[in-house]
């Protein structure tokens, strides 16, 4: 019975204790009114022109190389096919994606958003969207995380370039 008397005494002081340091509290930094702590204005455009970074291409693309581009690729084949005459896979064949429109292939069932992009995949393209292709075309339904490494972008994007029957010349 004493046992029981220490528990219920000490579950009545802990109630107390956190009460009365909620009722303190209250008294001391008692307010008469709703404070708003900050007032955060959001200005979107101009931090986004003052934090663009400028994009050097032909910088870009010397990072890479088309070998270590065939080995990253390797991420990418289990949806796509890069061979020349290659069918499409759950993502569309990508043999002379250079210079092509974005949505273009007629034998692949692309997203409206990729429809609806009408870019012309280049060098530059290509970078944003393996960066992050849900951000850089948003609706898209491919979902890869994006190739965050410059080197790994730029050596699949040159690979990319060189399985084509026409390449594009480098910057």
């Amino acid at each position: 019975m004493y046992e029981f008397q220490k528990i219920i005494t000490s579950i009545f002081l802990v109630v107390l204790v956190v009460f009365g340091i909620a009722k303190l509290s209250n008294f001391i930094f008692k307010t008469d009114e709703n404070v708003v702590a900050y007032k955060v204005e959001v200005i979107e455009k101009e931090k986004a022109a003052t934090s663009e970074k400028v994009f050097d291409l032909a910088s870009f693309v010397s990072l890479g190389d088309v070998e270590h581009g065939k080995k990253v690729f390797k991420k990418c084949a289990a949806c796509h096919s890069i061979k020349q005459g290659g069918k499409n896979k759950i993502g569309p064949a990508l043999w002379s994606v250079m210079q092509r429109k974005s949505g273009e292939l007629s034998d692949y069932n692309y997203s409206k958003a990729l429809i609806n992009h009408g870019k012309t995949w280049s060098f530059a393209e290509l970078n944003g969207f393996l960066l992050k292709p849900a951000t850089w075309i948003k609706g898209n339904k491919m979902g890869f995380a994006g190739l965050k490494d410059e080197k790994d972008r730029s050596s699949v994007i040159l690979y990319m370039n060189e399985s084509s029957d026409q390449p594009l010349p480098l910057p």
